[in-house]
């Protein structure tokens, strides 16, 4: 049963079979507060690894699919069918799952990008969905407490008006050229199956994303270098973006997967011009606040200056136990289920959907446009 006592939601999955990374992150965070129960998979490309996955999973026979398209007609023909959908695939492979599965009436939990182009990206949010089958995109640091404490601090007025924002997301282990053997990196680096943005769509659309959730602003332009250092790389590997908001606030973003010495270096920083706040993820329960003159602050997840939007931000332990990475994620599933449940208006405008990701393909659109262009200044609304 789920922490609330409901029943748990039946959950599918497409990808995410022996050896997937973020297939195994979605489970754990799908099962943290006993809100979903994985009964069914498609879980991987090759017959053989999809019913071995399902096998190691516990799943029933008849319920380890070798394609996600007979999946969604078969569970949705079932009374005991799967009610929500997982998708843990390669970029590549987001859109036809999510399509089959939305028109099916089931919901869709999919995970960043959205697709592996904009043109994509815009057919699928033009499904009209079955049965009011709903979408939640996987940005999972915006479950993050204190990122949703930013929020509000911006809301509040307390930054006053926004002047700067500066996000960043480095990490070093694509430094050299990995081979084929190298599951992760091998389709992270192919065209084909992540796009054509590489490190700008694999950890700069979650740059991106996290600093428009915390400020609001609304982008406007971009002028962006995207580079591939490693000889004979397809796609970026570091990128530099500056940013145009409307309202005149600026930004700079910085992505890179050959930044020798960071591992997952996601950090923001957003200044106005009564305060600002300064936040890395590999420390997630501490953000400083500084109001113009005074001595800066130290605020942590849960802490007294939380108030009344803590029950929002789901802080889950008392102050002073860390929450980090898989309970960020396990909080966009539980508030994701209640969503489902029709209990969860309050979640709603918390949690990333379809719109935020054909926003994130246009970023990264509008991003390889001006690149390919010296850098020009390229309108979002032009791509």
């Amino acid at each position: 049963m789920a922490e609330n006592g409901a029943r748990p939601i039946r959950l599918g999955m497409v990808g995410g079979g022996t050896g997937a990374f973020i297939g195994y992150v979605h489970r754990i965070a799908a099962r943290l507060d006993g809100d979903f129960q994985l009964v069914a998979g498609a879980l991987s490309s090759r017959p053989e690894v999809a019913k071995e996955s399902g096998k190691n999973l516990g799943l029933a026979e008849d319920r380890i699919y070798t394609s996600y398209e007979e999946m969604a007609r078969a569970e949705a023909a079932r009374p005991d069918g799967i009610e929500a959908v997982a998708i843990v695939t390669p970029n590549h492979m987001h859109v036809g799952p999510a399509k089959a599965f939305l028109e099916a009436g089931i919901h869709v939990i999919c995970d960043k990008p959205l697709s592996n182009t904009l043109e994509d990206a815009r057919a699928l949010a033009s499904v009209k969905p079955a049965k009011g089958a709903k979408f939640l995109l996987t940005h999972n640091y915006t479950g993050y407490p204190l990122m949703r404490q930013a929020r509000e601090l911006v809301k509040s007025g307390a930054l006053g008006t926004i002047r700067v924002v500066q996000a960043e997301y480095p990490q070093d282990w694509l430094a050299e050229e990995a081979g084929e053997d190298n599951k992760q990196a091998a389709w992270r680096t192919d065209p084909a199956r992540s796009g054509a943005g590489g490190a700008i769509g694999d950890i700069g659309t979650h740059a991106y994303n996290l600093a428009r959730f915390v400020t609001g602003l609304k982008t406007e332009a971009v002028s962006a270098d995207l580079t591939a250092f490693v000889p004979g790389r397809r796609v970026d590997d570091n990128v530099h973006i500056m940013l145009r908001f409307e309202g005149g606030a600026r930004g700079m973003l910085w992505a890179s997967q050959v930044a020798v010495g960071n591992e997952n270096g996601l950090q923001l920083r957003v200044y106005g011009d009564k305060g600002g706040i300064e936040w890395r993820q590999d420390n997630p329960n501490q953000m400083w606040f500084t109001e113009f003159g005074k001595p800066k602050q130290l605020l942590t997840r849960g802490g007294a200056i939380s108030g009344s939007a803590a029950s929002a931000m789901n802080v889950r332990i008392p102050s002073g136990h860390p929450e980090g990475y898989l309970e960020a994620f396990a909080t966009l599933y539980s508030q994701f289920a209640a969503v489902i449940r029709g209990e969860g208006a309050d979640y709603e405008a918390l949690l990333p959907t379809m719109a935020d990701g054909v926003e994130g393909m246009q970023f990264i659109a509008a991003s390889i446009k001006s690149s390919e262009a010296d850098s020009k200044w390229v309108k979002l609304s032009d791509v």
